[in-house]
């Protein structure tokens, strides 16, 4: 048997069963609850501004000045003031406004306390004022910022390892609830970091913690103030039929036809966002009269609410499904080229999160598809949420469960044929997106 000797002596890794059985481990748990019950009502606050001013801007205040109801224009100027505010945040704040949503769901680190103010702005702008994105980055982003800057308020110099997985449980305990489960949540932050091996479970489970208290905070805080939990959720899924040979051939035609969208979407964003970057603020404003040019030029040509091209299309999942018997075949592809047009300008320039978007142009797609023989409604709907949510996320494990979780019990039914959808997505998307080098930054 080889001996080691001092020359090649190598440190080991650490134990991942001695450092759970740690004194300093429970402590870390602890602190990690801790943590979870102000960044989580921190969190619902955020959420519930925004639920406040999105009918307060587009609803209330035409009334308040003497319209019966909102003008089809409305959009024009409050996109423009959303593009301006998000714009100056951007520019002028330090953090450049937090995540780039372009270069698609990526967890880093917490950011620093002098960026959260930016990150806040930034968001709050783009949310308020219906640009095409969600609130799950900013919220990861000021979780795990402010969980990061109160273990540095209570602690001196801590090890950088615990701000990491203390900024990691904060990011846990602000998404919560909002894709419907803690769980949920939990799988997005492991899979977009790589998260893995034996060391899993002992960053993993400060997070999970930290998550079932946030989760705990939404339920309570929603039940007090009576303003609800703000989670995604579907009522009165249609019953869905076992699965069958055709439907497990649209599942290839919808991975693959995903993929494209996903693939299109993200190239133009990119190329837009070239030209943002050199003059951020008017260009901004620019890409906000784009959003509502798009929703005012769908409303006008279905008859129907501009709000469906409008926003991150969280809220709107529910009623597209249930209301989807209302929709043509015509109204549908001009919905999804109008919310797939809007979200490639809103990820260009405006600051938010990119996954309820492409669920919602997915979830479109998919109910499209569904006119055509040999697909269902229900198969349809799960197949494009997912499949789209690959495509943009690159995430195949969080995109099944978006898929499944997303309908309740019919999930178990119409699994296996979102699993084959999300699996083509994902490999064509990675064989379509073009290979990008890294460049060196320029001086």
């Amino acid at each position: 048997m080889p001996v080691a000797t001092a020359g090649t002596e190598t440190a080991s890794p650490p134990d991942p069963r001695a450092l759970l059985r740690s004194r300093a481990y429970l402590v870390l748990l602890a602190m990690s609850a801790l943590i979870g019950v102000p960044v989580s009502a921190a969190a619902f606050g955020f959420l519930a501004l925004i639920g406040e001013l999105q009918p307060l801007i587009y609803t209330d205040l035409p009334k308040s000045l003497g319209f019966d109801r909102t003008p089809p224009w409305w959009p024009l100027p409050l996109l423009a003031v959303g593009g301006l505010l998000t714009g100056l945040a951007v520019r002028y704040l330090p953090g450049s406004g937090g995540h780039e949503p372009s270069a698609g769901f990526k967890a880093a680190g917490p950011p620093t306390p002098i960026e959260l103010p930016g990150i806040f702005l930034a968001a709050l702008a783009t949310l308020s004022f219906a640009a095409v994105l969600g609130p799950e980055a900013p919220l990861l982003a000021l979780g795990g910022g402010l969980a990061a800057g109160t273990v540095r308020m209570v602690r001196r110099n801590p090890p950088e390892q615990v701000i990491t997985v203390l900024g990691a449980a904060g990011s846990f305990a602000a998404v919560s609830s909002l894709l419907g489960s803690p769980l949920l949540g939990a799988f997005l932050l492991m899979e977009a970091s790589g998260l893995g091996g034996p060391m899993m479970a002992v960053v993993l489970v400060p997070g999970l913690l930290a998550a079932g208290i946030g989760a705990l905070i939404f339920v309570g805080l929603g039940s007090w103030t009576g303003l609800g939990t703000y989670s995604l959720a579907l009522n009165d899924v249609p019953k869905a039929s076992d699965p069958t040979a055709a439907e497990f051939g649209w599942a290839l035609v919808i991975g693959v036809s995903a993929a494209l969208v996903g693939v299109g979407i993200r190239w133009l964003a990119v190329r837009l966002r070239t030209h943002v970057e050199r003059r951020r603020v008017p260009a901004t404003v620019v890409m906000g009269l784009v959003v509502a040019g798009l929703a005012i030029g769908y409303a006008e040509g279905t008859g129907k609410t501009a709000t469906d091209v409008l926003y991150s299309g969280q809220t709107a999942l529910d009623p597209l499904l249930r209301h989807s018997a209302g929709f043509s075949v015509g109204a549908l592809s001009l919905l999804v080229l109008c919310k797939g047009l809007a979200y490639c300008a809103s990820l260009s320039c405006f600051r938010g999160g990119p996954i309820f978007p492409g669920m919602f142009v997915g979830a479109a797609g998919g109910i499209l598809f569904s006119h055509l023989p040999g697909l269902s409604l229900v198969a349809g709907f799960a197949m494009g949420v997912g499949a789209m949510s690959a495509a943009m996320l690159g995430l195949p494990m969080v995109s099944v469960l978006l898929a499944t979780l997303l309908i309740g019990a019919q999930g178990l039914t119409v699994m296996p044929l979102v699993i084959v959808a999300v699996v083509v997505s994902y490999v064509a998307t990675a064989k379509l997106a073009p290979h990008r080098q890294e460049q060196p930054p320029q001086r």
